[in-house]
């Protein structure tokens, strides 16, 4: 198990971009990297509440963690603290020991000039995901929620 840590810049009040951490529809847009679709199945976003997401692989090729191309993972709301941050415990849906496990993954927002500035720490990754994948995957989908809480249009 080992942490990755990811920080971004997005010229959007905090408020803004904490919403769009807590509101299921931007989730399933900007939460998926390039070349996966998201699809929230279960999200109540207050402390205690539960989620379940999956990420699908655009491209028949590639394997997923929980289906023949799917990532599927489910967890809790562990801390949510308005406008600052959000803490969530997940853990996918496998039956391969190697990438069961619970993981920590905790989003702290500050002001940043003209707009936020986004910390994300994952904790708790099992040690078959390259770091440099999941550091890829994280900024992919910052940049996602950037042109989201920008009012661009998402790509991907």
């Amino acid at each position: 198990m080992y942490s990755t840590e990811v920080s971004a810049h997005v010229n959007a009040p905090r408020e803004v971009v904490y919403r769009a951490l807590l509101d299921a529809e931007a989730v399933a847009k900007w939460r998926a990297p390039d070349g996966m679709t998201g699809q929230v199945h279960e999200f109540d976003a207050r402390e205690g509440g539960r989620f379940r997401v999956s990420l699908t692989y655009d491209a028949p090729d590639r394997s997923g963690k929980s289906s023949s191309h799917t990532d599927t993972y489910h967890g809790h709301f562990a801390r949510l603290v308005p406008g600052e941050q959000v803490v969530e415990v997940l853990e996918f849906e496998t039956t391969d020991p190697a990438l069961q496990g619970t993981m920590t993954m905790t989003t702290t927002l500050t002001d940043a000039a003209g707009g936020t500035g986004i910390h994300v720490v994952h904790d708790g990754l099992p040690d078959v995901i390259p770091a440099a994948d999941n550091e890829t995957g994280t900024r992919i989908s910052l940049r996602n929620l950037a042109a989201l809480v920008e009012d661009r249009k998402i790509s991907g």
